[in-house]
């Protein structure tokens, strides 16, 4: 088999994943370069979160390898090279929202200065500055998933694992976040892949859509991203270009033709 590329954040090869007699995944092979976003969507059932967690290293494949960062996928987790964001915050009520945002940086042993510094930058980031010493039971909900997001991002990992972080907020938090989430992507300069079931937030922030098939999950499709107006233009005024209803479009016919090739 060959080695990983140098140029690749995320590796994925002829990767098969069971559970008992069910199968998950079915040869799924995923390249992700560095800096790159991209999201999986399918049908409930199709494996984004379980291809997701082989990333992580929270599941190992059946057959085929993961590497992130051309380490195994078992080497990256170890040395924190990537952080994680679940559609649940999961923060640590007992402590306040610096510090659930430093957790990661006292994992990594950085000194108590160093990661208050970064803590705070980042809370400054997403917007929360002001509510660095409230529990977290004291924030919405959408306050809670953007403590959330910059703890993850606290560690500087090379990449971002996001699954349906945004998926139980409404409309507006949701679109919010979104821009934020590009805003610190930008920033930070991380490879995100995303897990979503929407079609709209999907188009929004990839640079690629992988859109994946009814169980046994496969790649069905791969849809290439292209809204100039990110660069130029507005959030209202990328969600309303042309160029992103287009992309829409394409995601939405290449979710559908999985089921209808399933057809009798």
């Amino acid at each position: 088999m060959s080695p990983p590329s140098a140029k690749a954040m995320v590796e994925v090869s002829g990767v098969t994943q069971r559970f008992g007699t069910t199968t998950a995944l079915s040869d799924v092979s995923l390249t992700i370069a560095s800096g790159e976003f991209v999201t999986l969507i399918g049908p409930s059932g199709c494996g984004k979160s379980t291809l997701l967690r082989l990333v992580a290293d929270l599941l190992t494949p059946t057959e085929g390898t993961v590497h992130v960062a051309g380490k195994t996928a078992r080497a990256a987790r170890e040395a924190q090279d990537y952080g994680i964001a679940f559609q649940q915050a999961g923060l640590l009520e007992w402590r306040t929202v610096l510090r659930n945002v430093e957790l990661p940086l006292e994992l990594h042993g950085v000194g108590a200065r160093e990661r208050r510094a970064r803590a705070e930058e980042l809370l400054e980031v997403v917007g929360l500055a002001d509510v660095a010493d409230k529990r977290p039971s004291q924030l919405s909900g959408g306050m809670q998933q953007r403590v959330a997001i910059a703890r993850a991002l606290a560690a500087k990992p090379a990449l971002l694992l996001m699954d349906e972080p945004f998926g139980a907020l409404d409309e507006m938090t949701r679109e919010r976040l979104q821009d934020e989430l590009l805003s610190i992507r930008a920033r930070e300069g991380t490879t995100v892949l995303l897990v979503t079931h929407s079609v709209s937030e999907a188009a929004y922030l990839s640079d690629r859509v992988v859109v994946m098939s009814p169980r046994p999950g496969r790649i069905a499709a791969v849809v290439d991203v292209d809204l100039p107006l990110r660069a130029t233009g507005t959030p209202t005024d990328v969600r309303e270009s042309p160029e992103f209803f287009a992309a829409t479009t394409v995601v939405r016919e290449a979710l559908r033709a999985p089921a209808r090739v399933a057809s009798p």
